[in-house]
């Protein structure tokens, strides 16, 4: 079902630009839900907060091409995760898949006005813009600390998030959720001595 205009209705956002696009997926009890199910869901994506500052210097339609090319690169997302958290290898489709985003879109480097270098981002179409630095995202969190990279601990629940936690041991997409649940969870099997 679309989604309208308003407040984004998942359960975790400001996630780096990546890990965001993955988690335009999630579940609840209400079922599966697909932010991106729509141009309606693309453009309340495109225009909320933490996606809006890290696309800062593109200027983006919600149209068709640009939602083609965000699930075409959510699906490269989700396949690269999925080996980097199953067995630590990326299947060969996944990273074709990404380089093929990556190779509409590059960094040129220049010499600016006040003398000072500046990197500008080039997109051979605009819609291509918002792929294209979520796969450059992808680049960075790979490069920087790819164990940070991780699903929600809890089995039901389909989001990722980067841990920046200073010892690195965040489990779950939220302690107001997912860890909230385990926790009560937790405390009912041992009342209950059912086990955990």
């Amino acid at each position: 079902m679309p989604h309208p205009i308003g407040a984004d209705p998942r359960p975790l956002t400001a996630e780096p630009l990546a890990l965001d696009l993955l988690n335009t997926r999630w579940a609840d009890a209400e079922g599966a839900h697909d932010l991106l199910d729509s141009e309606t869901g693309l453009a309340l994506w495109l225009s909320s907060t933490p996606v809006r500052e890290q696309l800062a210097p593109l200027s983006t339609t919600a149209d068709g091409a640009t939602l083609g090319r965000l699930l075409e690169t959510r699906t490269a997302l989700e396949a690269l995760v999925a080996a980097a958290t199953e067995d630590r290898t990326a299947t060969r489709g996944a990273m074709a898949a990404l380089n093929e985003v990556l190779a509409h879109g590059r960094i040129r480097r220049a010499l600016g006005a006040d003398g000072l270098p500046e990197s500008v981002v080039e997109v051979d179409d605009p819609s291509w813009g918002p792929s294209w630095y979520a796969a450059d995202n992808w680049l960075r969190l790979v490069a920087d600390r790819p164990d940070r990279i991780r699903p929600c601990a809890n089995d039901a629940c389909v989001l990722h998030f980067y841990d920046v936690s200073k010892n690195g041991t965040r489990r779950w997409c939220s302690m107001a959720g997912c860890g909230n649940r385990a926790k009560a969870q937790r405390h009912y099997a041992r009342r209950t001595g059912t086990g955990a």
